[in-house]
């Protein structure tokens, strides 16, 4: 198990991996899944063997009040189908924390209940926000998960020029799942996810 990390540089170094994969040209994502809520396109990732995702959509709220949604915080948990428990371990200041949660099986439980454990830093970007993580070997396995590995992750969440009661919000997921699980069913489950979170998360901002 690793010690936690120095936040400063490791923000840092996450932000910067961030604001790149934001600047991947348009030729070179491939449509994976578009609904009526969001866009999900993929490309071959740099950190494993599997996919960089990138989920994109307008959302009808103030940029602030979605990513208060999105980071860790009591929000996540209510409207977040997906997960199932969150524990912030450890916070460095207001917006830097180490936190464990866990998510539900997927696919009919081809997919197991997984573990993770995230650094998890929230900043400035341009007139907007971004939110990013990636996960740490940090603590004990619980029995009946297998611990996943966020590789650098994170959303942006942006005002829109001529609509400010709307925001773009464009996500970067590269999740590697770990276990013994076909890749066609990992590749299925990440893009519905993706395209469902935005449709989650619209109905919980107006509530």
């Amino acid at each position: 198990m690793d010690p936690l990390p120095n936040p400063a540089p490791l923000a840092s170094k996450l932000r910067n991996k961030l604001v790149r994969y934001h600047s991947i040209a348009d030729n070179e994502w491939r449509v994976a899944k578009k609904t009526k809520d969001a866009t999900v396109w993929r490309k071959q990732s740099e950190e494993f063997s599997g996919y960089l995702y990138k989920a994109q959509g307008v959302v009808e709220d103030v940029t602030n009040r979605i990513v208060d949604h999105i980071r860790p915080g009591p929000y996540r948990l209510d409207w977040d189908s997906l997960m199932t428990s969150m524990d912030i371990l450890e916070t460095f200041e207001e917006n830097c924390c180490v936190m464990r949660y866990t998510t539900a099986g997927q696919l009919w439980n081809i997919i197991a209940p997984r573990e993770f454990v995230d650094f998890s830093y929230t900043t400035s970007y341009e007139d907007g926000l971004l939110t990013c993580g990636i996960s740490l070997d940090y603590g004990e396995v619980r029995p009946n998960f297998v611990r996943g590995f966020n590789h650098p992750c994170g959303w942006f969440c942006v005002p829109l020029k001529d609509s400010p009661g709307h925001s773009l919000l464009t996500g970067y997921i590269q999740t590697e799942l770990r276990g013994m699980l076909p890749q066609s069913a990992v590749d299925t489950a990440m893009s519905s996810t993706l395209a469902n979170f935005y449709s989650d998360l619209k109905k919980a901002l107006k509530t």
